[in-house]
């Protein structure tokens, strides 16, 4: 089992920065695969970008490649999203997902994700 805790949502102009943060607990960290997912209102809930158990082989959206960089620190549990230049279709509730232990391939598929964060807002207003 696994838990995950994301931070660092909230409320931006477009062009600005945020960096989100997902707290994993429960299983060697880099025994697996994590990626990020995000659902906007009357959406269904789409890929964004996800990273190896490794950290060195990672896989984007073509919506936010260039502007979003995921990155991942082994020790100490926890994944980023640092997203830059933000625009209001970013707009969104975040979610930090992470595969089976030893699944340490990306997969940009949400089915190949076993556990789910709670979800972080992120609003980018115009």
């Amino acid at each position: 089992q696994v838990q995950l805790v994301e931070s660092g949502g909230g409320l931006v102009q477009a062009g600005g920065s945020l960096r989100l943060s997902c707290a994993a607990s429960g299983r060697t960290f880099s025994s697996y695969a994590m990626g990020w997912f995000r659902q906007a209102p009357g959406k269904e809930r789409e890929f964004v970008v996800t990273i190896s158990g490794s950290g060195a082989d990672t896989r984007y959206a073509d919506s936010v490649k260039d502007r979003f960089t995921i990155s991942r620190d082994n020790a100490k549990n926890t994944l980023y999203l640092q997203m830059n230049n933000l625009k209001p279709g970013d707009t969104a509730v975040y979610y930090c997902a992470a595969r089976r232990t030893g699944s340490v391939w990306p997969s940009v598929w949400s089915i190949d994700y076993n556990y789910w964060g709670q979800g972080t807002q992120v609003t980018v207003s115009s």
